[in-house]
């Protein structure tokens, strides 16, 4: 990070979150019961710092290096995932509006540096070319935390005049120009809010636009305003890991609440038999604490490398961005593989829907179902890349 000024400031926001946990954990089952974050959580994480991490210096953020950003959201996960995935969810989309236009951020930000901005990116909608901008329409799932939000970013494909798409754009809209549909009812992750997001002919102007073509070779146009490191990082390691990084703290979460139970636990199977003696139960635990830590330090060992080249002022090699998208997508396999043994010798009262195990053990389950975590796809462009077989995704 540099200065002993910014490891300070790290150090106070890590220890406002922590202040935090208590009361964020007491407030996991409410959370799962409205099927979103409480409103106190969220003003509290903004209070706390947490949101504007990764928010450019000029609008009032931090621009705190990411592994700070990653490790906050996992300590919050780590007592309510839902609210350690909205915290992540919300709190990365700073860094995403910081590489659009001045005229974008100071739209966003320019009266309230608090803002907060939801996003659903998956291409389903569909933008016409027009004078200044393009009319979209489209209908998105899974916008975690859009009930706090005030914009969006929505992704969609513009359509050149044969209908078929010319490019992929992430389309950054007011609450004005979208509506919400409440239809989150899911297994895991409910208290995430994460409902549909529906947009009818609205016009987008062109700087309210950002083409994935652009994003993936590190070349917006907030770069020229927000000139730090942070905002020279690749999408497809930033965006990625503010998933996995929640899915750590949802296994540390359930790691401390696996030790607590069974240092207590009494098998009532085996004779009165203490679970902590079982010498299975002991097997369990250190390899599930061993991916836990494994998972967390292939993060912080990536990312850390691709910020000192940016800082540096160098590129982002592609095999380190494969290599970063490898571990991103092994870590989150690595940490709910610790969930499930973990979960497997808890015993029957850890299947109760109230045993803070069990909400973890579904949390990570439904946050393996998210795009990032798409194990096979991701480490094929590895291989790909190792073989020198040409990688097309441009999203890395």
């Amino acid at each position: 990070m540099g200065s002993v000024l910014s490891k300070d400031a790290d150090d106070e926001t890590l220890a406002a979150v922590r202040e935090l946990l208590p009361a964020l954990r007491a407030r996991a089952a409410d959370a799962e019961a409205q099927r979103k974050v409480p409103a106190e959580s969220v003003k509290e994480l903004q209070e706390a710092g947490v949101l504007r991490l990764l928010q450019p210096r000029r609008w009032g953020g931090r621009e705190a290096h990411p592994t700070i950003f990653y490790r906050a959201v996992s300590m919050v996960a780590s007592a309510c995932a839902s609210t350690g995935w909205v915290s992540s969810v919300l709190g990365v989309h700073p860094w995403h509006i910081g590489l659009f236009s001045a005229e974008a951020q100071d739209e966003v930000w320019g009266e309230d540096p608090d803002t907060i901005a939801s996003s659903s990116y998956a291409p389903v909608g569909r933008a016409t070319p027009v004078d200044g901008g393009f009319r979209f329409s489209g209908r998105w799932s899974f916008s975690s935390g859009c009930d706090h939000a005030t914009w969006n970013l929505l992704g969609g494909l513009v359509l050149g005049e044969d209908g078929r798409p010319t490019d992929f754009r992430t389309f950054l809209l007011p609450i004005s120009d979208y509506r919400i549909d409440d239809v989150w009812d899911t297994v895991g992750l409910r208290g995430t809010g994460s409902n549909d997001i529906v947009v009818e002919d609205v016009f987008v102007p062109e700087h309210r636009t950002l083409s994935f073509s652009r994003t993936s070779r590190c070349e917006c146009p907030g770069q020229e305003l927000n000139d730090g490191p942070l905002f020279r990082l690749p999408y497809g390691t930033v965006h990625p890991y503010a998933i996995t990084a929640p899915l750590i703290g949802m296994a540390q979460g359930a790691y401390e609440a696996y030790v607590g139970y069974t240092r207590e636990r009494i098998r009532a199977s085996y004779v009165g038999e203490k679970a902590a003696e079982d010498s299975f139960a002991q097997v369990r635990v250190a390899e599930a604490a061993s991916d836990i830590d494994a998972a967390w330090l292939q993060l912080d060992r990536n990312v850390s490398e691709e910020f000192e080249l940016a800082a540096a002022g160098q590129p982002i090699p592609l095999e380190l961005r494969l290599r970063a998208r490898r571990d991103q997508v092994m870590g989150s396999a690595r940490v709910i593989a610790a969930v499930d043994k973990l979960f497997e010798s808890a015993g029957g009262k850890a299947i109760n829907n109230s045993a803070p195990i069990s909400r973890y053990w579904r949390d990570a389950h439904a946050a393996r179902a998210h795009a990032a975590n798409d194990l096979e796809r991701t480490l094929v462009m590895y291989g790909k890349s190792e073989f020198g077989v040409q990688v097309r995704d441009g999203l890395f």
